[in-house]
């Protein structure tokens, strides 16, 4: 999509360690509702990843290929500095529940106070993928569970590839 100076673009930033059927919905719903919406993958996590941060990108940019509007980026540093020079206008949040909630109310709080311009839109995730989330999806694949009903497929099949 060619980006144009009257565009909305939204970033949609985490870890994505890895990659849930929770994030898919949430990139999905934001794309209906922005001109453009970038998945800001943080390289800058305090964790040891179970993914790479250029396979959780390739990973990313294989499963919202289906939409246009969506492109994959990686950034290191304060978020709303990276949504600045992006240009952005809002970020997306993804809420799962209550607890969730108190976190990003803070962490939007956070962000306003160093980008007074730059807004939060939560999004609640579907009911079907509101308990999914990327530490869950880790401590099962550790375990060698099932997976495939948490993540879409070219994440399954690479983290099952990590196992072989």
């Amino acid at each position: 999509m060619n980006k144009t100076s009257s565009d909305r673009l939204a970033l949609y930033p985490g870890s994505f360690d890895p990659f849930t059927y929770g994030h898919l919905d949430v990139v999905e719903r934001a794309s209906k509702l922005f001109d453009s919406v970038e998945v800001s993958v943080a390289s800058n996590t305090s964790n040891e990843p179970l993914l790479g941060v250029e396979e959780r990108c390739s990973l990313i940019q294989e499963c919202t290929s289906h939409l246009p509007n969506v492109s994959v980026s990686t950034f290191r540093g304060l978020l709303v500095e990276y949504a600045g020079r992006r240009g952005a206008v809002a970020l997306v949040r993804g809420l799962r529940s209550v607890s969730d909630f108190d976190f990003e109310f803070r962490m939007a709080f956070a962000n306003r106070r160093l980008s007074p311009e730059m807004e939060t839109v939560f999004l609640m995730t579907s009911e079907a993928h509101s308990l999914i989330s990327a530490s869950i999806v880790r401590e099962i694949h550790s375990w060698k569970g099932d997976i495939s009903s948490f993540v879409p497929d070219p994440v399954r099949r690479a983290l099952d590839e990590r196992q072989a």
